[in-house]
């Protein structure tokens, strides 16, 4: 594996930590800015959306411009983000900088990963987003569980600041050791309206709506992690760093593992994946009052969800291959739509006064959500093999995958 793909999942370890540290910081916060923690809660989802947004206007509007050249831009916005965040006064302004930082990450995502996908063979693809994803993986295992312990002990602004230290270093990373690229020219120039041509598939759509569902079931329930453990589990409120931590473990266990299985079985990795979520979040809204099970529930969460992310992102890069750029920005549009729905219908069911296991409930109906779309998918690639789209394109790789 290329040097370069290691520095962007170094890269993606700030920009995940960034994303993902408000769920151990949802109750401090709230505290400090005089909210309820749903509310404190729509932080999160101000993160997705920023993403949702940014990943696509962003990778159109930066397609001719060099890739190394773009990820520098938006590493060092996104650094600016995180301190306005630890500077903010108020809530609307801390919003506001989580939106600014969610724009950046998205572009740095989109670009990062078509970077990615073009230094390897196609039958690796999965493999080097397994190494990107893992960045999210060791974010979850080091950088949440520091953020909510610095937001503990020396308040959640230091977590802001601890993340604008990380994204200087992973902006050294990649002009240090990402390679230049020029912006090809003539007939192999990139193409916006000839990109927007991956929209039209039903393949495309299929793989967006099974990734924001994947998404959505684990966020729903992640997001509230931290007062699920203290609320109903009965846990010390210093117990989270540890318990978000081993989430993080699952995570990197099951991005290692699915990253090597993916590429072989990349249907009966989203198969296996999505329904071992959907089974561990029911056991979890049955068993949310027991610690021990809260636990040993989050780790193997930690490892389902990110079991299937490394196949999730093969797919989308299979069906939408003639447009690379677009192709990892709808996978982080697709990623962020589902932690935007997540958490916002978790929300809805706290302040519906159901309660916090009811959280568990909504995210199980999304993955088994998933599990239906993943199987219309599988039964449409066997019909119409590889995407009408891609095969009318002029990609070079192969875009087929086999159903297994």
């Amino acid at each position: 594996m290329p040097i370069a793909v290691y520095v962007l999942g170094l890269s993606v370890f700030a920009l995940g930590t960034s994303e993902f540290m408000l769920s151990g910081l949802l109750q401090p916060v709230a505290r400090d800015m005089g909210v309820t923690i749903p509310t404190a809660g729509l932080l999160i989802s101000a993160f997705a959306i920023g993403m949702v947004v940014g990943a696509p206007v962003l990778a159109a509007a930066t397609l001719r411009l060099p890739r190394r050249t773009t990820l520098i831009a938006l590493l060092a916005v996104f650094g600016l983000g995180q301190v306005a965040g630890a500077v903010a006064p108020s809530y609307g302004v801390l919003f506001a900088s989580r939106v600014v930082s969610a724009l950046a990450c998205a572009g740095f995502w989109a670009v990062g990963a078509a970077v990615a996908v073009s230094l390897v063979p196609v039958n690796a693809r999965a493999r080097a987003m397994a190494v990107m994803v893992g960045g999210l993986s060791v974010a979850n295992i080091a950088g949440v569980p520091a953020g909510a312990f610095l937001g503990q002990n020396a308040g959640w602004r230091a977590a802001f600041w601890a993340v604008a230290g990380l994204s200087v270093l992973g902006l050294i990373g990649v002009i240090a050791l990402v390679p230049r690229t020029e912006v090809p020219t003539g007939e192999d120039r990139p193409r916006l309206r000839a990109e927007l041509h991956i929209y039209r598939d039903r393949q495309v759509w299929l793989a967006l709506v099974t990734t924001a569902l994947s998404g959505g079931a684990v966020f729903c329930l992640f997001s509230y992690l931290s007062p699920l453990l203290t609320d109903v589990a009965g846990l010390d409120e210093g117990w989270v760093p540890t318990v978000l931590a081993l989430f993080g473990v699952g995570a990197l266990i099951g991005t290692a593992v699915g990253g090597r299985i993916a590429d072989a079985h990349l249907f009966g990795t989203m198969y296996g994946g999505i329904t071992a979520s959907t089974v561990v979040l029911t056991v979890l809204a049955l068993t949310a009052h027991s610690p021990i099970a809260a636990v040993g529930l989050a780790l193997m969460l930690g490892f389902t969800a990110f079991f299937t992310a490394p196949a999730l992102n093969a797919r989308m890069f299979n069906v939408a291959n003639a447009a690379p750029t677009l192709a990892g920005a709808t996978t982080t549009s697709a990623f962020n739509i589902g932690n935007t729905v997540g958490p916002w219908l978790g929300g809805l069911v706290i302040d519906a006064g159901w309660g916090y296991p009811a959280v568990a409930w909504t995210g199980a109906a999304l993955a088994g959500t998933g599990i239906v779309t993943t199987a219309l998918a599988a039964r449409l690639h066997r019909r119409e093999g590889a995407s009408r789209v891609v095969a009318g394109g002029q990609a070079t790789t192969p875009a087929h995958e086999t159903v297994r």
